[in-house]
């Protein structure tokens, strides 16, 4: 999550950035559907179709982790694989480097996808298998997969930046000892070409659209890809899953994501026992991301921003509750 400070609508820089591509967003209320987070995202046009501006101040990411992004999402779609695609800007580059006021801003532009998200269709057990299937798929591929030039980062550089984070929250106890219990149980794992290697992070339903005309699901918004297990993302879509069916559900639905997900690539038992261990990383990572979001304050904040504080507090409350469990 960004810091609190980057969430403004900000309509002047959205035109700067947006301006390095064809567009038919001259007027700034056309430019009213946007989602900001981990980046923002608005919603824009062009000749009348719809494509996606994501862009992030180059204070929260590196230039080579979104070029590595780009490169690993270029590999898939010449594999076959249905994962987002980019718009070249007028210059002619996936990727543009903007200085602005507001400082440098790293700007990418998405095509829109085929279909609609998974949380906007019943789940049926046949749609839950291909969702299985299709980040079966994604593994296959990505165990297959060597970079070029930028490298996506891994799990221990992840945590080395959690663990710098940590260190400017004296108060953080039981975070750092989550933190030291999970380094210590992740470095014994094996990593295999099999079960380790680039992995979506956020497979959820928001970020899989399904067409029911070709039958196929594109994932987007790979801006958290990490080396990783693979049985991460299985834990982490499994929770999705788990939030949107009735609890009489999820055994069902979970044996039906699993048998799509081998009806394209391995996973063993030992690894699907290891999904609790997984979802305790996903919960520490997201508790010291908005930890560090909402570090800064400023008086006469606004109500919207106020609002979203209580929200994110009462977040880390909940988070808290694993930490220093024993493993």
């Amino acid at each position: 999550m960004l810091k609190l400070k980057y969430l403004f609508n900000n309509k002047d820089l959205v035109h700067m950035l947006l301006n390095n591509w064809e567009n038919d967003n001259e007027d700034f209320n056309s430019l009213n559907y946007y989602r900001i987070s981990s980046n923002a995202v608005y919603w824009c046009k062009n000749k009348g179709n719809t494509f996606f501006l994501r862009f992030v101040p180059a204070e929260e990411k590196s230039k080579e982790s979104i070029l590595a992004e780009l490169d690993f999402l270029r590999f898939l779609r010449n594999s076959g694989y249905p994962a987002v695609d980019t718009i070249l800007s007028k210059t002619g580059n996936e990727l543009e480097v903007t200085n602005t006021p507001w400082g440098i801003y790293y700007a990418v532009a998405f095509k829109e996808v085929c279909g609609k998200p998974l949380d906007e269709m019943p789940l049926t057990q046949d749609i839950i298998f291909g969702w299985g299937k299709a980040l079966g798929k994604l593994h296959k591929l990505s165990s297959e997969y060597i970079p070029l030039n930028n490298k996506r980062n891994d799990w221990k550089k992840t945590m080395d930046w959690v663990e710098e984070v940590l260190s400017n929250f004296p108060d953080e106890i039981a975070a750092k000892s989550e933190l030291s219990m999970l380094k210590d149980y992740l470095l014994k794992l094996p990593t295999t070409k099999d079960n380790f290697g680039i992995i979506h992070y956020d497979f959820e339903s928001d970020n899989v659209f399904y067409d029911e005309i070709t039958k196929t699901y594109s994932p987007i918004d790979f801006d958290d890809a990490i080396y990783h297990w693979y049985s991460l993302d299985i834990a982490q879509t499994l929770d999705s899953i788990e939030d949107e069916i009735p609890e009489e559900q999820v055994a069902s639905a979970t044996n039906q994501f699993i048998n799509g997900y081998r009806s394209e690539y391995h996973v063993s038992d030992d690894m699907l026992k290891l999904l609790p261990i997984f979802k305790r990383y996903i919960n520490l990572y997201g508790y010291v991301r908005v930890l560090r979001s909402i570090e800064e304050k400023w008086n006469n904040e606004p109500e919207w921003m106020v609002n979203l504080r209580i929200k994110l507090d009462n977040l880390l409350t909940r988070r808290k509750y694993t930490f220093s469990k024993p493993i």
